[in-house]
Order: structure tokens, then sequence, then C-alpha cells
């Protein structure tokens, strides 16, 4: 089980990846309300940005929930293990 272990780690840092991009075009752009808005591209590539970040999120969610089921765990406790694994291999803190 540890090959499907590190698969929800790595869906786990895709999506972490994801929702880092989301928050760098937000602070590029500035709020879309802003006076001047956004152009069309950068609209688009905002709600693209999101999209992805949204399904990578959603995939994570239903994979930690698969695997704690099979697992015989609470969802949540596998949803830490994935985040503190992701936050190790960061880090390379084996304590974190």
């Amino acid at each position: 089980m540890t090959n499907i272990f590190d698969e929800l780690v790595e869906k786990q840092r895709a999506a972490e990846q994801a929702h880092h991009r989301v928050e760098e075009l937000r602070g590029m752009y500035g709020p879309p309300t802003q006076e001047s808005g956004w152009s069309p591209r950068q609209t688009s590539t905002y709600n693209t940005a999101l999209r992805a970040w949204r399904d990578l999120a959603r995939d994570v969610r239903t994979a930690v929930a698969d695997y704690a089921k099979a697992q015989g765990e609470p969802r949540g406790d596998v949803e830490t293990q994935v985040k503190k694994a992701v936050l190790q291999a960061e880090t390379g803190d084996v304590d974190a």
C-alpha cells in the first residue's frame, strides 16, 4: 500500500502547487473588480488555473476517502498523514 500512499502524497503536492499558482495570479493581477478589470487573457489564465486547482483538490479528496475506506482508517487521519508527508518532503524534516 506504500505506492498508493505515495500517490496520495503526489496528488496532494500537485493540488497545493496549483493552489499556489492561483494565489500567485491573484497577487499579480490584483482584484478582478478593480476599475480597469482583468484583460480577457488574464481572466482565461486565472480561470484555467482555478479549474485545475479545483479538479486536483477534488481528485485528492476522492482518493484519500477511497484509501481511508480500504484501510479502515478515518478519512481525517489519512488527510493528516498525507499533508504531513507532503510537508516532510518539502522541508526534508522527518519529524514534521
